[in-house]
């Protein structure tokens, strides 16, 4: 990591509590370069302005949730098991951070409205994971999807719309972990095969 992409990098970290804290139309830059410990010079040399700063922020999450949910999906455990680390990971980077903020609402608008190429493609990044991962555990007998009629890319799907509803039913902490576990038991009962049946 060159210097310049350390600077970066702190600046994004600094600005994430400060629009959880403030939401994103009462932060200003002058907010952000106060955390991050620079001038409103230095913050305008790197980033012209909030918007493209809470892009910037949104991709660098993203791609980190992303690569963190890789590294779960490639543990060594059953299928179900990292696929419910991966979707608690996914959650973790992407939705606490804000969940708790009274701005939540607003925020997650926001990175609708400035970033949400970014936030669809890591969402079919995320179902090609998925099915592939559920792909190769039919194949290896790990799960048996004729019990549900389904196609690895349906239950792709199905899996990623389930934590969409847990988010808006329950949002973000210990009530949507909860909501995961019960999705993943049901899950694992659903598709077990007679060597995986418990």
């Amino acid at each position: 990591m060159t210097q310049n992409d350390q600077r970066i990098a702190g600046i994004l970290d600094a600005a994430l509590p400060v629009f959880v804290r403030y939401g994103f139309r009462k932060t200003s830059m002058a907010d952000i370069a106060k955390a991050a410990g620079i001038s409103r010079a230095s913050l305008y040399l790197a980033f012209s302005n909030k918007e493209e700063l809470f892009r910037a922020g949104s991709a660098r999450a993203h791609a980190r949730a992303m690569d963190a949910v890789s590294l779960a999906l490639s543990e060594k455990c059953d299928v179900v098991a990292r696929i419910e680390a991966a979707m608690t990971t996914f959650q973790r980077s992407l939705i606490a951070p804000f969940g708790g903020s009274a701005e939540a609402e607003e925020l997650f608008t926001t990175n609708m409205a400035l970033a949400q190429d970014i936030t669809l493609d890591t969402r079919t990044q995320l179902l090609e994971l998925l099915a592939s991962h559920l792909s190769k555990a039919e194949q290896n007998g790990e799960i048996d999807l004729s019990r549900v009629g389904a196609q690895p890319k349906d239950l792709a799907d199905m899996i990623v719309a389930a934590m969409d509803g847990l988010k808006h039913m329950r949002g973000a902490g210990a009530a949507l972990e909860d909501g995961t576990r019960l999705f993943m038991r049901i899950l694992r009962a659903a598709t077990a095969t007679p060597r995986t049946a418990i």
